[in-house]
């Protein structure tokens, strides 16, 4: 289970709003986590007397409900210890479940999840913080699993607003908050091509590991392998900077395909396994501000998507890669999502664990920038750079 730890999305504005009852609150979702949810476990927590919202966490529904007891716990703990390491235990938390129906329609679902909201309930509340409220959000419904009232939490759910309320949506807008979409819309933009990419790429990755792998095991040809993939990226970043991203009436979808069509399959063979290699992963770090963050954040994504068939965990290095740029830019939506998934593609990818966490918890990356800064300046000069 991966585990996403969330801070409040930032803005320079002090900004306060009071949510009353379930509908509010399921109207904040989006906003809390700077996309909709799907498929989601959501927990956030409250603090004080007027229950001010805290971190966050959100991880996927396990699909097998012998996991349940377990995630519900790691959970709650994980909650906990990182509200903990902020200055302060949640005195409550809210819990939201959020799964789109398949058949059977938004009940069914509520129902099937109800067991998972009650170990999630009694996880929080065996670490002296009480679920507040338990809400399931379905085909465009939501149900409460506290309140047993009919009157205003009917059987067959509450339907959802089409837009948010006045009071959270003039907030967001004025605080900056943006919702770039829903969760599986972003994933989307990470995941890997299929037909009619997928097999030419994987024959190039067989390609470029066979010549490349030998060269990786010297220590003199690893640093020429070093030198000649900064170069190609280096090469292929001045090509995304010379095409525009996207444009007026541009969607996303087809920014990516003209993205992809960019870069060749032995390019990307190349630039991936290449990427491998962590000191060579650190140098490519540094194209993380100005004129190259931009660029640095296509190519990245670009090459998380050539990561198909068997080199699928070969992404962690790009997805992490491009976590890094958001969050240096101030994208963290989109560096949780991007990080979220390096760690779904390897749990123990140690550079994908840090930004993780790091960004989870607000920090400022301006310390991680600086030190790539100066490690460039001292490779720029022909000092030795100093590794563990």
């Amino acid at each position: 289970m991966t585990q996403h730890s969330e801070s409040a999305p930032q803005s320079s504005a002090a900004t306060r709003v009071t949510l009353r009852g379930p509908a509010e609150l399921v109207e904040s979702l989006p906003y809390l986590l700077g996309y909709h949810p799907d498929d989601s476990i959501v927990l956030v927590g409250l603090h004080g007397p007027g229950g001010r919202f805290g971190g966050r966490l959100r991880a996927g529904i396990p699909a097998g409900e012998e996991a349940w007891a377990e995630t519900a716990g790691q959970l709650a703990d994980c909650l906990r210890g990182s509200a903990a390491a902020r200055g302060g235990t949640p005195d409550g938390v809210l819990l939201f479940l959020c799964q789109d129906p398949v058949d059977g329609g938004g009940r069914a679902v509520m129902e099937r999840l109800r067991p998972l909201a009650q170990l999630l309930r009694t996880a929080c509340g065996a670490l002296d913080m009480p679920v507040y409220e338990a809400l399931c959000v379905s085909g465009g419904r939501y149900w409460s699993y506290c309140c047993p009232d009919s009157r205003c939490c009917p059987d067959e759910g509450t339907p959802l607003e089409s837009r948010g309320t006045p009071v959270i949506a003039a907030a967001a807008a004025y605080a900056g908050v943006r919702v770039a979409g829903s969760l599986k819309e972003l994933t989307a933009r990470l995941a890997p091509l299929g037909p009619p990419v997928a097999e030419p790429q994987e024959q190039a990755l067989d390609l470029a590991g066979t010549a490349l792998v030998p060269r990786l095991l010297g220590d003199a040809d690893r640093r020429a392998v070093r030198t000649e993939t900064i170069a190609l990226a280096r090469r292929l970043l001045d090509r995304y900077r010379s095409v525009p991203a996207g444009g007026r009436g541009v969607g996303e979808a087809r920014a990516d395909a003209r993205d992809d069509g960019l870069l060749s399959h032995e390019e990307a063979a190349a630039l991936i396994l290449g990427l491998q290699d962590r000191v060579t992963r650190d140098w490519a770090a540094e194209w993380m501000e100005g004129e190259d963050a931009a660029p640095a954040l296509r190519l990245w994504r670009a090459l998380a998507r050539r990561c198909v068939g068997a080199y699928a965990e070969h992404a962690a290095a790009p997805l992490t890669l491009a976590g890094w740029v958001a969050w240096s830019g101030g994208d963290q939506t989109g560096a949780r999502v991007a990080l979220g998934r390096a760690l779904e593609t390897d749990p123990e990818y140690l550079f994908a664990r840090l930004l993780h966490s790091a960004c989870g918890s607000g920090i400022d990356p301006e310390p991680l920038r600086e030190c790539l800064r100066r490690q460039r300046a001292e490779r720029d000069l022909g000092a030795p750079v100093v590794r563990g």
